[in-house]
């Protein structure tokens, strides 16, 4: 039997992997926000970024087609490839890192996050192609260290002046394809191995299930209800998934 069949937590596991799908499937982000937290308290760090980054696989089916229509393709692929750049970086500081460490970071990136977006933080110029890349390498890094693909790029799109349909879907365009890449670098660096690929898959089914659910809750005239809902989500996220819980 494979060890995490075995973990005590999984099916809170499984149960963060289903509402990190429905928030992705309605926000078009915040499913690692979601599931990090939780996972992280549960399983060892590596583990849980490689296998929630095999359960992505789902989003190429229940989201990405309808949002490749409505995203800015050219931009986003540009920011996606500089992620991916950006990312063997970030594996090296989780390999080296401490977990509690980590899982502290990520506590403080979540958060930090959430409160400029209550804040309602917004840029006017239009960004370059290098200021875009350069969101895309950041992202990158944090991807790898600590399996946060999304608050930069989440910041920037929603502090932009996109329309509420085109900012979600470049989000989820970005978030779903950057996050695909970490398997292969993950295994390079042999950060992970056939368990994440397994746990990942056993994890598709609950997070294809909630992509639909939440695919279906959206409403781009509804832009206050979705702001307020994944601000929510992402705050109790937060909360239950402090190291002072277990530590």
């Amino acid at each position: 039997m494979l060890e995490f069949a075995a973990t005590p937590g999984l099916i809170w596991v499984l149960a963060a992997t289903f509402a990190a799908g429905l928030v992705y499937g309605f926000s078009g982000f915040g499913a690692a926000l979601v599931y990090m937290p939780v996972a992280t308290a549960v399983i060892a760090p590596p583990l849980a970024i490689g296998a929630f980054a095999v359960s992505a696989l789902a989003s190429l089916v229940t989201l990405v087609p309808r949002a490749w229509k409505q995203a800015d393709r050219p931009n986003t692929l540009l920011m996606v490839g500089a992620a991916i750049l950006g990312a063997p970086l970030g594996i090296w500081v989780l390999r080296t890192a401490d977990t509690v460490l980590i899982r502290w970071v990520l506590s403080a990136i979540i958060t930090v996050t959430l409160l400029l977006l209550m804040a309602g933080w917004r840029y006017r110029a239009e960004p370059t192609k290098p200021v875009r890349a350069g969101i895309g390498a950041a992202a990158g890094v944090m991807m790898g260290s600590v399996g946060l693909n999304g608050p930069l790029v989440i910041l920037f799109q929603l502090g932009g002046r996109d329309n509420i349909t085109r900012s979600r879907a470049n989000t989820l365009i970005f978030l779903t394809l950057s996050s695909l890449s970490l398997v292969p670098l993950m295994a390079l660096q042999g950060v992970i191995g056939w368990q994440a690929v397994w746990l990942g898959l056993v994890m598709l089914l609950p997070y294809a299930a909630g992509t639909l659910v939440g695919r279906t809750l959206f409403d781009p005239d509804r832009e206050t209800l979705y702001r307020r809902v994944a601000y929510a989500v992402v705050a109790g996220a937060v909360l239950i998934g402090l190291p002072i819980w277990n530590h």
